[in-house]
């Protein structure tokens, strides 16, 4: 048995020294340290070799299996650094490399940034609230009647609950509220939930921006200052802004705002970009009925509120057509903000 042990080392040795490809080598490793290689054999008949000779046996078949090992992993290095070596050839090195691509913030992440830090120049502070609300937080603190078309299972995502996702961020505002006494200055950015169809105008979740301010003496000249120079820092300082009458259930008066939109080769238009108002008291009401005090008397306080998209905004600001380009993630249409 030893003079087969070692007839199987040396061929197996030859034959991994002569094999010039992957295949090859693979093939005489298979023939020798397989299932049913010709040293695997050898090992099996291990069991009749006398109980002297087990000894000496075992330790050749070991010394051959090492060596056998050693010689595969060595050939299979040598033929690896061959064929990296064949796939350098002919690539010149001072070539320079190919340009890396430039990520860039989303537009909407961009407009929101710029946004915030013109409202927090004025003073105002970041806040936060869930994105599942309940009625109250939603609809009944902010003097929104049950019949209103805002409440109803086709404009808003109710779950069996009971609760809903929120349709604008001033629930946020109603929360702050209920936390904090007056001066509040606050402004709260998020996502905001709709069943509205998706189409070139339309979302059925979109990024809104509200914000209030509440103190004593606070006025409509206040709002329509502070408006005013938003929408200046974020359209230009020669950009024309406009308040129209109009109603919304939790402030009075209201006021749609509107930007005038020059765009080259078109009259100029006006264009809707926000709500706004003075806090209606009955709001300050209900929430003194949630806080259980008078801290928002509303003969001691009052306030304003504004709301806009963000969405909007961007497809003003840069000219968007469509706002389903601003969710479908194409990188044709964001490396142009890169």
């Amino acid at each position: 048995m030893k003079d087969q042990i070692e007839a199987i080392q040396a061929e197996a040795l030859a034959r991994i020294a002569t094999a010039n490809d992957a295949r090859a080598l693979e093939d005489a490793r298979v023939a020798v340290l397989g299932k049913k290689g010709t040293l695997t054999e050898v090992s099996a008949g291990m069991r009749d070799v006398p109980k002297e000779d087990k000894a000496a046996v075992g330790a050749l078949l070991n010394t051959a299996r090492t060596a056998i090992t050693a010689a595969l992993d060595e050939k299979q290095q040598s033929l690896q650094d061959a064929a990296d070596k064949q796939a350098l050839e002919g690539i010149d090195l001072t070539l320079p490399a190919r340009a890396l691509h430039h990520g860039s913030l989303h537009p909407l992440t961009i407009l929101r940034h710029q946004a915030i830090s013109i409202l927090r120049r004025m003073g105002f502070a970041l806040a936060e609230g869930p994105e599942i609300e309940d009625e109250f937080h939603c609809f009944d603190a902010l003097n929104t009647p049950a019949d209103h078309p805002a409440r109803n299972e086709k404009d808003t995502f109710y779950f069996d609950s009971g609760k809903l996702l929120r349709t604008h961020t001033s629930s946020v505002q109603v929360r702050t509220m209920e936390s904090q006494v007056p001066p509040v200055r606050i402004i709260a950015p998020g996502s905001a939930y709709r069943r509205d169809e998706i189409d070139a105008t339309h979302l059925s979740v979109f990024n809104q921006l509200e914000g209030l301010y509440v103190d004593t003496d606070v006025s409509l000249g206040d709002l329509k200052g502070t408006l005013e120079y938003f929408f200046q820092e974020m359209f230009g300082s020669g950009t024309e802004v406009r308040f129209r009458p109009h109603f919304f259930p939790f402030t009075e008066p209201s006021f749609e705002i509107d930007v005038k939109l020059h765009v080259k080769g078109q009259a100029p238009r006006w264009i809707e970009v926000a709500g706004c108002g003075m806090v209606d008291p009955a709001v300050f009401a209900q929430i003194n009925v949630s806080r259980k005090d008078g801290a928002y008397d509303p003969e001691k306080v009052t306030g304003f509120a504004f709301g806009m998209g963000l969405d909007r905004l961007a497809m003003i600001r840069w000219g968007i057509k469509d706002i389903r380009l601003l969710i479908e993630n194409d990188a044709r249409f964001l490396k142009q903000f890169a």
